[in-house]
C-alpha cells in the first residue's frame, strides 16, 4: 500500500504492506487500512489505484498487487 497526501500525513508512513486473505477485495483493503489507522479523516470518497490503474471496489486483489490510496481531487 502506498499512501498519498492527507492519507500519508495520517497513516504517518508513505508505505505499508497489508496481507488480505485470497481473493480479498479493494474495498476488504480499505477496510483494513481503517481498522489500522482509523476512519481516514472521514473523508468519504477514496481513491484507489492497483498497479498503476484506478480500481472499483470490488475488484479482486492478487498476491503481488501494488495498490495506493489517494484522496478525492477537485480543481479543473
Amino acid at each position: 500500500m502506498i499512501y498519498f497526501a492527507l492519507f500519508r500525513e495520517m497513516a504517518g508512513l508513505s508505505e505499508e504492506e497489508f496481507h488480505l486473505q485470497e481473493g480479498s477485495t479493494v474495498e476488504a483493503l480499505v477496510e483494513a487500512i481503517k481498522v489500522q489507522h482509523g476512519p481516514l479523516g472521514g473523508v468519504e470518497r477514496i481513491l484507489v489505484a492497483v498497479n498503476g490503474e484506478f480500481a472499483e471496489p470490488g475488484e479482486t486483489l492478487v498476491e503481488g498487487d501494488v495498490a495506493a490510496l489517494f484522496p478525492p481531487v477537485s480543481g479543473g
